[in-house]
């Protein structure tokens, strides 16, 4: 999770359940929607089987019955968590019985269904339970490979015998998947991919072998403790060795791509085939991860080309996936090297580039590339940071801004397109406005039927009289800031009401957006506006709010002090406001956002009275390398950085009522953060309160009862401490 928000994730499930009939989530256990080969429909999975949904009449089809998912000897169909069809559409690869590791389900079972011969067949029967990740067909679909036990293996479907690609595969040496922190910050889980025509894979291997563990106490789950090792490279400490390996899938013999440099000091969190060829692309970041360097690696001759290299002051992030135009001739490419996250179109050979999106706003995310009508359809927000539309242009660069979303419907819009271009769900939503859905003709902007569309949706929709209202704050330092308020129901202009602010402030993830869920509070077990709370959140700088390259950057090497300065200046004049009360302020957070509240409380207590952190990194000295040094520099150089942006530098400032919380068997933010922490605050003579929760990580929401008593501790802290109520 990139030490990133949670909380408004949880929000939106807590809150959308109750509404999921109003929306249109084809398929649950997917992102996105399945849809088929020429885009004129798509596939879900219905009543224990698959069906296909042909548009525009939404005609649905069984495709494959769950008479056919039922093994032999069982009474039940197995229970399909994910899914994919051949090319030709005669096989379905089906995944169930899925398990976690670390963050999400990615290993289980996988079965293949053949609807030519009606059969249903257990891939890798031989490997123990739920331990098979990431199978894929081959391009013939004559084949299927997986990862188990950090080995690649393939399996021939004709015959059914399996066979071992790589052997060396331990706890430490990964083939096909990765390691902790390149999951957790670089979003890297399958880690192979099968050559354009089938006779090789190209896979990761991770060498984690000199990586420290961190070793966790577990002391619930059995009388005498046991520790928990979790190999982890804090910041300063040297990464996994990365490199990239090609195997043949006949012989099993391995081809290392020779990458040039270290494989420790340089990371590489994205590999793909060239469409239609035999070699390589790769994006190398370099330690500090302000290089970033793609290869061209041919793998027949082996030889390896750099077609591009791009330097930043601060950071560059890891690349998106590899989106081909021109038959594999040229990729799209995002960079913000204008000072803009544009997209780019790159020749193979990195001699032609092409600005595809031009003027002064973001890109926020890809969402169809139409070669055939030369377009290009994204999600941006040129004149608001906290909503996204649909927009489009040429993809020869020749193009303007286009809007798509009508401007009838303020707030935020996502689009799941079709293939063709054809065909698109629409949702829309916004901070008073629950999400709502239709089906719609891209290429005319009309839904299928009246009875489905937003407007026929909306006319039925109560929304709330207190409304969720955003508006924007100057600080005295000349910025100009984003930010939500949920004022108190029946709110009296003429009393004075207690606020607070929710923060997040880092690089992870936006908190001020005009979505469902905003102004909500999860963690309050009550109802906030009813009680008498203002609720408010700003964004300062640092957070991935398009509003360009200059406002994400700036808190390079100044997390801890630039966002908290940010935030106390905005909270400075929301107190000037006659109907705040200055002496009953509190702030919250969770994760980074635990963080911010840690150093805002300590930094500026003349403002904040009470604070309530969560999973917080005390002492930034002691998270991931990938996360830390990417944002706050290399700290082998200086540690100043780091030491200034800490929460347990200040400590010795605190002067409100501090509630900290933090999961023991937290993997991600350790729970040797909170002692830090509290070793200080008790060297200083300060008083605070604290929860722990024995075993639980960093979401704290394992075991019976865990939400429900957070929740509560939470509300009745801040009720204590910061009463509730209009005076």
């Amino acid at each position: 999770m990139k030490r990133k928000l949670i909380i408004l994730k949880l929000t939106f499930v807590l809150l959308i359940t109750s509404f999921c009939a109003a929306t249109a989530f084809a398929q649950p256990n997917k992102e996105g929607i399945n849809w088929t080969k020429d885009g004129n429909g798509y596939y879900q999975i219905s009543d224990g089987g698959i069906a296909i949904i042909t548009l525009p009449k939404n005609e649905t089809k069984t495709l494959i019955s769950n008479s056919l998912l039922t093994p032999a000897g069982q009474s039940q169909p197995i229970r399909i968590k994910d899914f994919v069809l051949s090319a030709d559409g005669t096989k379905a690869l089906i995944y169930t019985n899925s398990k976690k590791v670390w963050r999400y389900e990615t290993r289980g079972d996988y079965w293949l269904a053949d609807l030519k011969t009606n059969r249903l067949t257990q891939i890798g029967k031989d490997k123990p339970a739920s331990s098979l990740m990431f199978a894929k067909l081959s391009p013939d679909a004559s084949k299927v490979a997986y990862v188990s036990g950090h080995n690649l293996y393939v399996e021939d479907l004709a015959s059914g015998t399996d066979k071992a690609l790589t052997t060396d595969g331990t706890a430490r040496i990964i083939n096909g998947t990765f390691d902790w922190v390149y999951e957790e910050e670089f979003d890297c889980r399958d880690g192979f991919r099968w050559s354009p025509d089938g006779s090789s894979i190209a896979y990761w291997q991770i060498d984690a072998r000199k990586i420290k563990n961190f070793l966790m106490i577990n002391n619930t789950d059995s009388i005498y403790p046991y520790t928990v090792p979790v190999e982890y490279p804090i910041v300063g400490e040297d990464p996994s060795a990365c490199k990239i390996g090609v195997v043949n899938v006949n012989t099993a013999q391995t081809t290392w791509v020779k990458v040039p440099g270290s494989e420790i000091q340089n990371y590489i969190p994205r590999m793909d085939w060239v469409p239609n060829t035999k070699d390589l692309i790769l994006q190398q970041l370099n330690r500090e991860q302000n290089t970033s360097r793609v290869f061209v690696a041919n793998t027949q001759s082996g030889t390896i080309t750099n077609i591009y290299t791009e330097t930043d002051k601060a950071w560059i992030d890891a690349a998106p996936e590899w989106q081909w135009l021109n038959n594999g001739k040229e990729f799209i490419w995002v960079s913000e090297k204008d000072g803009w996250r544009h997209q780019y179109r790159i020749s193979k050979d990195g001699k032609k580039q092409t600005l595809i999106t031009k003027g002064n706003y973001d890109v926020i995310e890809s969402s169809l590339v139409d070669e055939k009508n030369n377009t290009f359809y994204f999600i941006a927000s040129p004149d608001n940071a906290t909503q996204k539309y649909l927009y489009k242009t040429k993809l020869d660069g020749k193009g303007t801004l286009e809007r798509v979303t009508p401007s009838i419907f303020p707030g935020t819009h996502s689009y799941d397109i079709s293939p063709n271009g054809i065909f698109a769900n629409h949702t829309y939503q916004s901070a008073n406005i629950y999400p709502i859905s239709e089906w719609m003709r891209l290429d005319t902007g009309n839904p299928f039927t009246m009875e489905g569309s937003l407007t026929n949706q909306l006319a039925k929709i109560q929304q709330p009289k207190n409304k969720v209202e955003f508006f924007k704050v100057k600080t005295e330092d000349g910025i100009e800031l984003d930010g939500w308020m949920k004022k108190p129901d029946n709110f009296d202009q003429t009393k004075k009401y207690p606020v607070v602010f929710y923060v997040y402030g880092e690089p992870g993830a936006q908190t001020v957006l005009d979505t469902y869920g905003a102004g909500y509070n999860f963690l309050y077990a009550g109802n906030m506006p009813k009680d008498g709370y203002i609720y408010i959140s700003i964004e300062n700088r640092g957070t991935p709010a398009p509003k360009g390259r200059e406002f994400r950057k700036s808190i390079y090497k100044s997390i801890g002090t630039l966002n908290i300065r940010d935030q106390a200046m905005a909270a400075k004049k929301i107190l000037d406001w006659p109907f705040v009360d200055k002496d009953r302020v509190a702030v919250w957070g969770w994760s980074g956002g635990g963080s911010s509240t840690l150093n805002l409380m300590f930094q500026y207590p003349q403002i904040y009275k009470t604070g309530i952190a969560i999973a917080a990194v005390g002492n930034q000295l002691t998270y991931d390398n990938v996360y830390q040094e990417r944002y706050m520099g290399s700290p082998l150089t200086t540690k100043e950085a780091y030491i200034k942006g800490s929460p347990v530098t200040y400590a010795k400032n605190l002067q409100g009522n501090l509630l900290y919380v933090h999961g023991t068997g937290d993997d991600n933010v350790h729970y040797q953060n909170a002692e830090m922490l509290i070793n200080e605050l008790i060297k200083n003579q300060k008083m605070f309160q604290l929860m722990s929760y024995p075993n639980r990580t960093h979401s704290i929401n394992e075991g019976s009862g865990t939400s429900q008593h957070l929740a509560k501790t939470y509300t009745k802290f801040l009720q204590q401490n910061c009463p509730p109520g209009g005076k």
